[in-house]
């Protein structure tokens, strides 16, 4: 009955994406919570994958009307990567309409309203930027913009003042708003890091960095996804003690899970899983492996692809349970993503 009703709901989805009107701001409507106990897609597809992030992102920011780290943000990071059916390719007009939603933050509500924190500044510079490399791989004006005020938010130390909501791993500490800041610098396009003027407002980053290194694996990892991108952050005994560490947390089920790539208290006194692999996790460390120059052949990250093959869910996600309580989950959302940059980047 469990393999069944994945079927029938694997089905539905990708009809839906072929021959329904396409999804939208105006018609896209909340997907169902994430739960472990949603049963597994019948087999992998791109295309649904594509078309949960679609449907989540969009409902996410009509009804939010905000962005975060965990749904919209992320979204706009993995969207470019699928080049899937027409029905769910890059150019559609959810990636578009969520596109020109961030824009608009910078364009009207930060000149009318201000930002709401310093993270959401950083954070909108890094995924336009990202963005902006896997589509036009031209620098818009709107990301240079957003990248200009990122800086005028740098503290005097180097750092950012981060959102600190105990919901790890992107909103607990302001180590994390420094590597994507970085991020930021070295993803975007036509050369920006390379700016004069931007050498003393990198120096004081790489300064803060120094003093204040990642708490934790999963921060580490986000220092080499920047170093791809030539940040040079770690130096190279520092960068193959990360790739090992991240290699070493591998599960024999080929996953890897998202509570072992830091030293995270939950909100609910309940204890972390440390062992049961997750779609975040592993989707974060086979992409950051590959993005740091390991062979996509290599058995590790195949093995990881394998996991991420056979644990889709009906809906078309990957399911990842919070860090911080048992409520919503929306890590799963960030953990979609990852799954759709790790397996594009292999070439799935």
């Amino acid at each position: 009955m469990r393999s069944l009703f994945a079927v029938i709901i694997v089905a539905n989805a990708l009809t839906a994406a072929t021959s329904a009107e396409e999804l939208t701001l105006e018609n896209a409507t909340r997907p169902e919570p994430n739960s472990q106990q949603e049963p597994l897609a019948s087999s992998f597809s791109l295309d649904l994958a594509a078309q949960f992030m679609d449907q989540a992102s969009l409902e996410w920011t009509q009804s939010r009307q905000c962005f975060t780290c965990h749904t919209n943000y992320l979204y706009l990071i993995a969207r470019p990567a699928v080049s899937a059916s027409a029905a769910v390719s890059a150019s559609g007009k959810a990636h578009r309409q969520i596109r020109s939603a961030l824009e608009q933050l910078v364009e009207k509500r930060w000149p009318e309203k201000g930002p709401r924190w310093d993270a959401e500044v950083v954070m909108t510079a890094a995924v336009l930027a990202m963005n902006d490399n896997a589509t036009s791989g031209r620098l818009h004006a709107t990301t240079r913009a957003a990248l200009k005020r990122m800086w005028s938010v740098q503290r005097a130390d180097g750092g950012f003042e981060w959102l600190k909501c105990d919901w790890p791993p992107m909103e607990s500490d302001d180590e994390y708003g420094a590597a994507i800041a970085l991020l930021a610098t070295y993803s975007a396009p036509n050369a920006y890091a390379s700016q004069p003027d931007l050498r003393p407002h990198l120096e004081k980053l790489y300064k803060y960095i120094e003093h204040n290194p990642p708490p934790t694996l999963h921060h580490r990892a986000i220092l080499l996804w920047a170093d791809s991108y030539g940040a040079t952050a770690l130096n190279d005994a520092q960068r193959s003690e990360a790739i090992q560490l991240l290699l070493d947390l591998q599960r024999p089920d080929g996953g890897w899970v998202i509570a072992a790539l830091g030293d995270w208290e939950r909100a609910d006194g309940k204890p972390q899983d440390t062992e049961t692999s997750d779609g975040y996790a592993t989707g974060f460390v086979v992409y950051v492996l590959r993005r740091a120059g390991i062979d996509a052949a290599d058995s590790r990250l195949q093995r990881g692809l394998d996991w991420l093959r056979t644990n889709q869910r009906a809906s078309g996600r990957w399911y990842t349970r919070s860090l911080h309580k048992d409520n919503k989950h929306f890590i799963s959302h960030a953990g979609t993503a990852f799954a759709v940059l790790a397996l594009t980047s292999c070439e799935q």
